[in-house]
């Protein structure tokens, strides 16, 4: 793997050292790097391909995990430091997120749609949105399973 090439247009410019190995790409990396771009950085970004690599990083910057962001060639930290110095609070980890309650029921509405699209012709009928219901009751008793 090679790192990708660098856009220098933009006037701001940011080093990011992530790890992009064969079989993990570090996903506060890849948010490090969308978040430096949507602000307008051009980024410089350093692939750790190989865990001794990564360490080396590490024990030479004394810091604890990566990815490590630099601007100006100063470095800000990790992707919370990251958020931070851009004026958005960490996520926080407590928080309520209704995605996955989002993805069951739209699921489930075009699991419905399709069924009614296959017997009736067309996927919206009363009987879609019977199915809907008791495709959404099956999935919800599913994720309950998790809970035993």
């Amino acid at each position: 793997m090679s790192n990708p090439p660098s856009d220098t247009r933009s006037g701001k410019h940011a080093t990011l050292y992530r790890m992009v190995m064969e079989k993990h790409v570090c996903p506060w990396g890849l948010k490090s790097k969308d978040l430096l771009e949507r602000d307008g950085y051009t980024v410089n970004d350093h692939w750790l391909t190989t865990e001794s690599e990564t360490e080396a990083f590490k024990a030479r910057h004394h810091v604890k995990t990566t990815p490590q962001t630099f601007i100006d060639d100063q470095r800000v930290g990790g992707y919370d430091d990251l958020r931070k110095r851009f004026g958005q609070p960490p996520p926080d980890p407590d928080a309520t997120s209704y995605t996955p309650v989002v993805a069951l029921f739209s699921m489930t509405a075009l699991m419905a749609m399709a069924a009614s699209l296959a017997i009736d012709g067309t996927p919206f009928t009363v009987r879609a949105a019977e199915w809907f219901i008791a495709f959404s009751m099956c999935a919800l008793a599913l994720l309950k399973l998790q809970d035993v």
